[in-house]
């Protein structure tokens, strides 16, 4: 009778070790177990990153690490870490965030505008995406690429179209670069095709025209006029007279890219280069910005009418005065040229 009162106690005591060992285990995968008091929170976990790495970066997101750590190990997860974007929801426990850290890797939309450079890009995609700017730089000036692109690096800034895009965040630069370059493609549909071709201008042409029409006016609605200026002046054999190639072409001389030139002088009109379109005939060998979608279909749809000559208006800005005789221009040049010297604007 003794020994079966033991036995029982042992059994009752049992179960109670056990209860309470199976709630704590169910407490440790089951509670929620975030911190953070929005709906949702993002995570981007690196392809560089290990599972310390992870939990470091979690830490500040969850009530309880050491349970979170001590769930992983049980899973396995802590030996397979993932790479990406990942969203955590408000509540979640130490289950469900490894469940999502393991298969929900989310897109992120990324956008990029008007870079001067494959360097700018490179830096402007590093700050939305995983790699670095030395790796994604890397692989945009592939020598192997752009040989087979049959292009400059400067060139192939013709590419990259500005616009917004879904990438894994943890996508490759190769993927990167390969994504932009078939969206580059895809841009190119047989409508922009056919009136590249009735042009008679190369993609990198129309390119390095719009770039210049770009710097020339921040006007939108503006665009395919001054687009109509530069289609007619190559028509009549004129050279394109450019202030922004000027600028493109001192500021690369000087080497000293990010400096602001606001007035462009007599003497800059001598700088030996092939962006000097003051010297050179025909359209720059390479874009001397990346242009936007809105001006590469300014210069394919540009506007057909009769002027020659352009200036910035005094009295409208960030529009220009459009003259069809040299007559008119200097008219409008020399009103500009005034109030230029009145505002002590002199380089």
């Amino acid at each position: 009778m003794y020994i079966r009162k033991i036995l029982l106690a042992i059994a009752l005591i049992g179960l109670v070790v056990l209860g309470y060992f199976s709630f704590t285990i169910y407490q440790l995968i089951f509670s929620p177990n975030t911190s953070f008091d929005t709906e949702e929170h993002s995570v981007y976990i690196s392809k560089k990153s290990d599972f310390s790495a992870v939990v470091d970066s979690l830490s500040p997101y969850l009530k309880d690490a050491d349970a979170f750590v001590q769930v992983a190990e049980k899973k396995a997860y802590h030996q397979n870490v993932k790479s990406g974007h990942f969203i955590l929801k408000k509540g979640m426990n130490n289950n469900e965030v490894i469940n999502t850290l393991r298969s929900t890797n989310v897109p992120v939309d990324i956008n990029f505008n008007n870079q001067n450079s494959l360097k700018e890009l490179s830096e402007r995609l590093s700050e939305q995406l995983d790699p670095t700017q030395e790796e994604i730089y890397a692989v945009l000036t592939d020598s192997l690429f752009l040989a087979k692109r049959e292009m400059t690096e400067q060139q192939s800034l013709s590419l990259y179209i500005p616009n917004t895009y879904e990438f894994y965040w943890d996508s490759s630069p190769e993927l990167v670069r390969k994504r932009l370059v078939n969206q580059y493609e895809s841009f190119w549909t047989a409508s922009r095709e056919k009136k590249r071709k009735a042009l008679n201008l190369s993609r990198i042409d129309v390119s390095s025209l719009a770039a210049i029409v770009q710097k020339e006016t921040a006007k939108v609605d503006e665009r395919s006029r001054v687009s109509g200026v530069y289609i007619n002046r190559l028509k009549r054999g004129m050279k394109l007279q450019a202030d922004p190639t000027l600028i493109y072409a001192l500021k690369k001389q000087l080497n000293r890219p990010d400096t602001i030139i606001k007035r462009v002088l007599n003497k800059d009109k001598l700088i030996v280069s092939p962006f000097n379109t003051y010297l050179n005939m025909g359209v720059p060998p390479a874009p001397i910005a990346m242009p936007d979608i809105s001006s590469i279909d300014a210069v394919l749809n540009y506007e057909k009418h009769d002027y020659l000559y352009f200036v910035a208006d005094v009295e409208n800005f960030g529009y220009h005065k459009f003259a069809k005789t040299l007559r008119q221009h200097n008219i409008y040049a020399n009103k500009y040229r005034r109030w230029v010297n009145e505002n002590k604007i002199y380089r």
